[in-house]
């Protein structure tokens, strides 16, 4: 996306903004602006309606941003995803426990540090196959838990530490926190409303938290920032649909939903 910046260089200030933004959506064509809509309403509707829902958008957006540095289009989500957890904020304010976010959030930290340490220096993908593969072990033990004589599984204080590690180091090395908290919270017999109240806090700082160290990485740049922003009011669309379809889901279905999306992700991580 060097043409951006130079139009940015001879623009006046006046029409710099308007440049640079057609710029961008020039050089990705009818089908990678297609793409990028398509994540953006996804990202909005997993945030407040299905979580997990949003597993194709991380593919749409590597789509996008195929022709530059693939980890621009993991840098790329991360505004989009804060603007999904503000909105899923504000409409499940009244629904957090923070007793268990709180009980998770050290253990996430713990997992973000040597993620960045690692990203920086070692390609994502192998290590995407191992969470991959971790998370789909754990989703087998989740749903085998009484056969297997777990049913306590879940108030295993090493439980919470490996989902909560799980979902910190995914998070840094491709947005992939989801899965492992999805099982984790499912496990915790959460109801749908305090599992979106909750996660939207806990991504939501771990998101941020995100923003200076992917920037430094040249992952969020002056493009990805522009893209973002034209994709905004769709991802808040994408948000008002999930709240109405959220209110028709009843609560064993929201279950399901949820496990078979946190599968569907683990099995993209091993096999992309």
């Amino acid at each position: 996306m060097v043409t951006a910046r130079a139009h940015a260089r001879r623009s006046p200030p006046g029409d710099q903004a308007t440049k640079g933004a057609w710029s961008i959506f020039s050089e990705l064509g009818a089908a990678g602006v297609g793409l990028g809509l398509a994540a953006a309403i996804l990202i909005g509707f997993s945030k407040t309606g299905v979580p997990g829902a949003g597993l194709p958008a991380a593919a749409f957006m590597a789509e996008v941003f195929r022709h530059e540095d693939t980890r621009l289009s993991v840098g790329a989500m991360v505004p989009l995803l804060v603007l999904g957890d503000l909105f899923a904020i504000a409409y499940y304010r009244r629904h957090v426990l923070w007793n268990r976010l709180l009980e998770l959030l050290p253990f996430v930290v713990l997992g973000m540090i040597p993620a960045y340490v690692v990203l920086s220096r070692i390609e994502s993908e192998p290590l995407r196959l191992l969470i991959g593969s971790i998370i789909l072990v754990l989703l087998a033990l989740h749903v085998g838990r009484k056969r297997l004589g777990l049913e306590s599984l879940a108030d295993r204080r090493w439980f919470a530490g490996i989902m909560g590690f799980l979902a910190g180091f995914g998070t840094v090395i491709g947005n992939a926190a989801g899965p492992a908290m999805s099982i984790y919270l499912v496990s915790k017999k959460f109801d749908k409303h305090e599992f979106l109240g909750t996660t939207a806090w806990l991504f939501l700082l771990v998101n941020v938290s995100k923003i200076p160290f992917f920037a430094r990485l040249d992952m969020i740049t002056a493009e990805t920032l522009w893209f973002d922003l034209w994709m905004a009011p769709i991802l808040v669309a994408g948000a008002l649909l999930g709240v109405f379809v959220h209110k028709r889901i009843p609560q064993d279905v929201f279950n399901t939903l949820v496990l078979l999306l946190a599968g569907a992700a683990g099995l993209r991580m091993v096999l992309a």
